[in-house]
């Protein structure tokens, strides 16, 4: 059984500061004992680099302290270290080592650096781990064998879920991807998760209509939040779900039904290309009225019947509750931490039915 724990307070949130001295022992990130989970690029075989939220750097060490090593002004970041609560830490400008913890006891320690922000305007570079002296990195947990990937908006990035509602503009101290309905989802069903999210994004038009260049079908090849550069290699991730939170940006202003349509239709054919044999499920977000709502569930039901058609019934939809104001609110109208935990509580025992992961 599983259950959401709604947050009574938000997790711990602190500034590291630099040090002027740190342990000498460096492990690089191209150390085969750091397991990563989420898009990320190898360009630079020394260094691990991304843009979406919730990727992780994983690891198992020794030693009574640990720091990490990232491009200075990176963003935040949430530690989960051992069974200790999880806290968040940020790489400011003009530092590239943050303390993450110090005193430890002796023995193996357990360490996860999840990057809790979109990161398209930061562009995060993990460089590597310093430990004690005679400290080293031990064998590389494994990752769960269940995978799910989440294709989002600012939902799934977890935009202003740390704010009170009253914030009038957007925040990267804010963002949390940890407190988020996929982040809660996939850790309640101990699967893996990539995330290809960004706020404002659409699978047709983006929020308003702005940069129809930079839609979800035009990114999601690369492995960055990018449309040109390097081209994401698929066989290193094949879902067994993909949740698509796509069409509450493309129905803001000015939208047509017929455009949502065609553009779930590109979409799906994109997925159904890389992912023969993976279920594709729409997610309908809670931020829409009953009129939009009911325009986005008859495009993405034209795609599935389509696809019924051709003898694909793995297509389906999964529709949140409507925002609950009981709940409290995130920056600009956007679900807060408890709003998100409910939001999992209602994916969770769809996604395990669906998938038989009882």
């Amino acid at each position: 059984m599983y259950k959401i724990q709604r947050p009574l307070f938000l997790f711990f949130c602190f500034v590291a500061i630099a040090s002027q001295s740190w342990a000498s022992h460096f492990v690089p990130a191209s150390d085969a004992n750091f397991v990563y989970m989420g898009r990320v690029s190898r360009a630079n075989p020394e260094t691990v680099a991304w843009t979406y939220p919730g990727v992780q750097v994983i690891c198992r060490f020794t030693g009574s302290s640990v720091k990490m090593k990232t491009n200075p002004g990176g963003g935040f970041y949430v530690i989960q270290l051992d069974d200790r609560m999880p806290f968040k830490v940020e790489s400011k400008k003009g530092e590239e080592i943050t303390t993450i913890a110090k005193d430890l006891t002796d023995g193996a320690h357990d360490l996860r650096i999840i990057y809790a922000i979109e990161g398209h305007g930061k562009k995060p570079v993990f460089y590597g781990l310093y430990l004690d002296d005679g400290a080293q990195l031990l064998e590389a947990p494994s990752l769960p064998e269940r995978k799910i990937e989440f294709i989002g908006n600012s939902i799934t990035c977890g935009y202003g879920i740390e704010g009170n509602g009253k914030e009038k503009t957007f925040y990267y101290s804010l963002q949390n991807f940890c407190l988020t309905y996929a982040f809660l989802t996939a850790q309640a069903l101990n699967a893996q998760y990539h995330v290809v999210a960004r706020s404002g994004i659409g699978v047709y038009r983006n929020y308003m209509g702005k940069i129809p260049e930079q839609i979800m079908p035009f990114i999601y090849p690369h492995t960055m939040y990018t449309t040109k550069g390097e081209l994401w290699d698929f066989s290193l991730y094949q879902p067994d779900v993909v949740c698509v939170a796509l069409g509450t940006n493309d129905t803001t202003g000015s939208y047509t039904v017929s455009g949502l349509t065609g553009g779930f239709r590109r979409f799906v054919a994109m997925l159904r290309e890389r992912y023969l044999n993976a279920k594709i499920v729409f997610l309908v977000g809670p931020m829409m009225g009953e009129k939009r709502r009911s325009d986005l569930k008859k495009a993405q039901q034209t795609v599935i019947d389509e696809y019924a058609a051709m003898g694909d019934n793995n297509i389906f939809t999964f529709e949140f509750q409507e925002s609950n104001k009981e709940l409290g609110m995130g920056s600009q109208g956007h679900p807060n931490a408890a709003h998100h935990a409910q939001m999992a509580e209602e994916l969770i025992p769809y996604l395990e039915n669906l998938m038989q992961w009882q």
